[in-house]
């Protein structure tokens, strides 16, 4: 980056931040003229022509062939978010609407990820997609076995992030609830805070109905370990109205279609770049996804460190109102992250000033 800032003198950025601007605003090419009206420069409309050309020679601007106005590249683009572009928040009264939903729903997770993706989209204007959060790494808390009948017991697992699940098993020979009792004790004694590697050291110390109790549950936490739950998304229809996909909406379904480029890029993008809450912005696909290159996607993590976590974000045209995308991802990330520690009764993290 030392480079473009080199290059780009004060005038050049003022006109790059205009054509920038007005191009996300329009969607029509930027002349010389229209680009001297956001300008507080004492420069000719000639002058203004120059810094533009030169601004397209290096790969800032371009323009199509049938027009003398400008656009931006991904560089350009790109140059405008991380050095130009001017953080925002969402009005207070469009906070409080959308925190006034979530809640109104109270509890319930599958309805939050639901409103996340509805505020989103309408508040970035473009489609939103929300992944449910997902535990880290399971660890054991506590287990109980239970005799229903004959030689039926229901196994009750709690794992430390809260999660409670269940499931039958058929024993080769009937036991007595205090001997059930008693092998609760021990394994939750030997299991206790322990991650699934841990628990399978012990097995081969256990007898063969302990080992067969501690199988299932390495089991059940392993399964949920893996778990992938589906994508919420919403405003599809506000990305297909946009002019750049007027003329190509199969390209538009093809890319958001379950399974698809986007959900293949965001798997990929979840995994190796996203920490923390942090807002982050990939334009153009950054030269890893091609079937992405004429789209943005502003991302963001959500959750509890260390422990569960989700993502979110908003995909839109390279012409994106980025500084209001920016702001609805960084806040319905702080919301649902303050919600998941309400809901697991840790405390919450500090409020976004705003």
């Amino acid at each position: 980056m030392s480079e473009e800032i080199d290059i780009l003198t004060p005038r050049r950025r003022q006109i790059l931040d205009a054509v920038v601007r007005e191009y996300i605003e329009t969607a029509t090419p930027v002349g010389s003229k229209t680009a001297a009206k956001y300008l507080d420069l004492s420069a000719s409309p000639a002058t203004i022509r120059n810094e533009m050309a030169y601004l397209e020679e290096h790969g800032y601007l371009t323009h199509p062939h049938t027009s003398a106005g400008r656009v931006p590249t991904e560089k350009g683009y790109r140059y405008f978010v991380q050095q130009l572009m001017q953080e925002v928040q969402l009005p207070m009264e469009e906070q409080r609407m959308i925190a006034h939903q979530f809640y109104q729903a109270q509890l319930d997770l599958d309805e939050w990820m639901r409103l996340a993706a509805t505020a989103l989209a309408h508040a970035a204007r473009g489609a939103a997609v929300v992944v449910p959060p997902r535990i880290h790494r399971c660890r054991f808390k506590h287990l109980e076995l239970i005799s229903t009948h004959s030689n039926f017991v229901l196994l009750v697992l709690v794992l430390y992030n809260g999660l409670v699940k269940q499931q039958m098993l058929s024993l080769a020979e009937v036991r007595s609830q205090a001997d059930l009792s008693r092998v609760s004790r021990w394994l939750n004694d030997l299991f206790a805070d322990s991650a699934t590697e841990e628990m399978r050291a012990h097995l081969s110390s256990l007898s063969q109905f302990e080992r067969e109790v501690g199988e299932t549950v390495i089991q059940m936490m392993e399964e949920i370990d893996e778990q992938r739950e589906p994508a919420y998304r919403d405003g599809l229809l506000n990305v297909l109205t946009q002019p750049e996909f007027e003329r190509s909406p199969d390209q538009v379904l093809t890319v958001f279609s379950q399974g698809g480029p986007l959900d293949v890029a965001l798997a990929d993008i979840l995994e190796r770049t996203l920490n923390g809450t942090s807002v982050q912005i990939f334009i153009g696909g950054e030269g890893r996804y091609q079937e992405l290159a004429d789209f943005s996607l502003v991302l963001s993590r959500y959750g509890m460190n260390g422990s569960i976590s989700g993502a979110l974000g908003v995909v839109g045209p390279l012409r994106m109102p980025y500084a209001r995308t920016v702001s609805a991802v960084r806040f319905v990330s702080w919301l649902l992250t303050r919600l998941l520690y309400d809901y697991y009764g840790e405390f919450p993290p500090t409020p976004i000033e705003g």
